[in-house]
């Protein structure tokens, strides 16, 4: 499946919202945290249009995805596949050319998924690595192979 980055706008916000909800839901619902109003609040505190990337298939918006600079680290967030998209390796590509980046800048990848959440193998396949939790959240982080050369 071939895919390419658009970059997002403040006036995005709307649909890649709609597109959390969509993609989240299940996973908030298994652990007693759907709230839409909480969502949004938190989505609002952290959406950074100008480190999100559109993810576009065939001229679709197939999912988003929000990287770029945290501290000394690259911050991965709000990483979504529309449902329709997903199960074909397309999360796998967007993933595999945010790590190429992350390895070409010698930066260490952060990010955090929901406890029970699928997402977690789906990381850990890809080698990343746990570094804490808390009630909620699991935090990974994958070291750059090129930060200690």
């Amino acid at each position: 499946m071939h895919f390419h980055f658009s970059p997002a706008h403040p006036d995005d916000f709307d649909k890649l919202f709609a597109l959390r909800l969509l993609t989240m839901r299940e996973s908030l619902e298994r652990i007693g945290r759907f709230d839409p109003q909480r969502a949004l609040e938190r989505f609002q505190n952290s959406f950074r249009p100008q480190h999100t990337r559109l993810i576009i298939v065939k001229d679709q918006l197939a999912g988003c995805v929000a990287f770029g600079a945290h501290e000394d680290d690259l911050l991965l967030e709000h990483f979504y596949i529309a449902p329709q998209f997903q199960g074909h390796g397309l999360g796998s590509l967007v993933l595999s050319q945010l790590i190429t980046e992350a390895e070409q800048a010698k930066k260490t990848i952060t990010l955090s998924v929901l406890q029970q959440s699928d997402a977690a193998r789906f990381y850990e396949k890809h080698g990343f690595h746990k570094t804490g939790e808390d009630e909620w959240d699991i935090y990974y982080a994958r070291i750059s192979a090129r930060h200690f050369t």
